[in-house]
C-alpha cells in the first residue's frame, strides 16, 4: 500500500506546483512573491551560455521573467555546437529559439573560435573568454551578466569554462560596475523534480541573505518546449523527457557572484 500512496502524494505535489506557478504568472501578487528588489528591473542583460539549446534547456524561467521585467535581453553563444559537425544547423535553430523567447535576433551572438569548439575534454582559455566577453559588454553597453555557476548543471566542461571566462572578467576592476549572476546547480534528484523544485528554492532563497540569491519562476513554461523544440536537432526523445521533468524548465535560483 506504501508504493501508491507515495506516487499520489507525487501526483498531487506535481499539480499542485503546476497550480503554483500558473497563479503566479497571473496574479498581481506575483510582485511580493518574487521580489527581487528592482535588481533585475529594465537592465541591459546578457546571457552567456556556451552552446545553442542552453538558453533552452536551463535559462527560460530566467529569460521569461527579464523579458517581462522591461530587460534588453543579449545571448552570447560562445560556440555553434559543432561537435557532430551540425554547427551551421545549430546556430540558425538558436536564433529561432530567441524568437520564441523575445530576444531579438540581431542581440543573439553565436560564435565558432577555433579555439572554443563543443566539446567534452576541450578546454576553454578563460582569458580568451573574457577577452570576448568584455567586448560584449562594451559594445552593447551591458550592465547585468548572467551565465553557469561552477559546475555548469550538468558537469559538462565548456559550461564550467564559461563561468572561469565570467570570473576571469570580475577580476577586472574596470568592469566592476557590471553585476555577474549564476544559474545554481541542484541535485541530480532536485534536477529531475520537475515543478516540485519550485518549494525547496524558493526556500532556499528565502533562507540566504537579502539580495544574494534570487529565485524566478517559468512565468511561462510552455515557452519552453516550444523554444527548445526550435532546436530540431537536438529535439530527441531524450531532451524531451528532460525539460519536461527538469526543474530548470519551471525555476531558476540566481546567485550573485561576487
Amino acid at each position: 500500500m506504501e508504493w501508491p500512496v507515495i506516487i499520489i502524494t507525487l501526483f498531487v505535489l506535481w499539480v499542485a506546483s503546476l497550480f503554483k506557478i500558473l497563479h503566479e504568472s497571473l496574479s498581481a501578487s506575483q510582485a511580493a512573491v518574487l521580489n527581487d528588489g528592482g535588481v533585475f528591473h529594465n537592465r541591459n542583460v546578457l546571457l552567456v551560455i556556451a552552446h545553442p539549446d542552453d538558453e533552452s534547456m536551463f535559462f527560460t524561467p530566467t529569460l521569461n521573467y527579464l523579458s517581462s521585467r522591461g530587460c534588453n535581453l543579449h545571448i552570447l553563444c560562445m560556440s555553434s555546437g559543432n561537435a557532430d559537425g551540425m554547427g551551421n544547423v545549430r546556430k540558425e535553430e538558436l536564433y529561432l529559439a530567441s524568437i520564441v523567447l523575445k530576444v531579438p535576433q540581431k542581440q543573439v551572438k553565436v560564435l565558432d573560435h577555433p579555439a572554443l569548439q563543443d566539446g567534452f575534454g576541450k578546454s576553454w582559455n578563460s582569458k580568451l573568454l573574457s577577452k570576448i566577453i568584455k567586448k560584449e559588454i562594451v559594445n552593447s553597453a551591458i550592465d547585468l551578466v548572467i551565465t553557469f555557476d561552477n559546475y555548469g548543471v550538468s558537469g559538462h566542461c565548456n559550461h564550467q569554462d564559461v563561468h572561469q571566462g565570467v570570473r576571469k572578467l570580475l577580476q577586472d576592476t574596470s568592469h566592476k560596475e557590471v553585476d555577474a549572476w549564476e544559474l545554481v546547480s541542484t541535485s541530480i534528484l532536485r534536477k529531475y523534480s520537475g515543478p516540485v523544485d519550485i518549494w525547496l528554492s524558493l526556500l532556499s532563497a528565502k533562507f540566504h541573505l537579502s539580495g544574494v540569491r534570487h529565485c524566478l519562476l517559468n512565468e511561462h513554461p510552455r515557452r519552453s518546449l516550444a523554444a527548445m523544440a526550435q532546436h530540431k536537432s537536438q529535439w530527441v526523445w531524450f531532451r524531451k523527457l528532460f525539460v519536461s521533468f527538469s526543474s530548470y524548465t519551471y525555476v531558476n535560483c540566481l546567485k550573485k557572484i561576487n
